[in-house]
């Protein structure tokens, strides 16, 4: 009897981008593309809704970073495997998404044989790393980097990346469901967790985290 196909969900900002990786994947006879999102949040409520096996997933998303949708995904659907995928070959990006849940990630410039060979690893649990990331790695884990990101919850994390991307607190009370007051008391823990005392301070920090490019 033949096994059933791998179930993908495809995760990036760039149309152009997920039909390449869909007509590739669509293609293989043990794949199958069950859905796709165009940012992180719409990642996480399809995940939950389609159960995929593995959520290829961008790293650099509007809304929702690929590094917390990662984390809001495997914490609800921990069967779920999380490829990243990205032009980022920083090691705060891998690092962050690897401590997200994340099995695998891969340097979007690389050939059609990697990918697919990345995905069907992560799909059996298998870890994957693009060769020109995984001494970026290496030296990150020999620093024992401690990393004052640690210290903000998820919640705070969503809310420092909308800062970041200059939303208002209005803006971000809606997209989060929230009132006003709770944004201005998450912004203002956030920053003195993080010792920061502007929004361009908090800016550059999202920028060094991942949380932006």
């Amino acid at each position: 009897m033949a096994s059933k196909p791998t179930r993908i969900l495809l995760a990036d900002d760039h149309g152009v981008v997920r039909n390449g990786f869909r007509a590739l994947l669509a293609a293989q006879w043990d794949m199958e593309v069950v859905g796709e999102a165009s940012d992180g949040r719409e990642a996480v409520e399809m995940a939950e809704k389609l159960m995929p096996d593995v959520v290829v997933m961008d790293v650099t998303m509007p809304e929702l970073n690929g590094i917390e949708a990662a984390r809001q995904i495997t914490k609800v659907l921990p069967k779920t495997r999380i490829l990243a995928l990205s032009m980022q070959k920083d090691s705060v990006y891998v690092r962050e998404m690897l401590r997200a849940g994340a099995k695998g990630y891969l340097l979007k410039d690389c050939n059609e044989a990697d990918f697919l060979a990345a995905v069907r690893a992560v799909a059996v649990g298998k870890g994957w790393l693009s060769p020109e990331v995984s001494d970026a790695v290496l030296d990150d884990y020999r620093k024992h980097v401690t990393n004052p990101i640690d210290l903000l919850s998820p919640r705070e994390r969503e809310v420092l990346q909308m800062i970041a991307e200059s939303k208002t607190n209005k803006e971000i009370a809606t997209a989060l469901n929230l009132s006003v007051y709770t944004v201005e008391a998450h912004r203002g823990r956030i920053m003195e967790k993080l010792n920061l005392h502007s929004i361009g301070e908090l800016v550059r920090f999202a920028i060094r985290n991942g949380l932006i490019d």
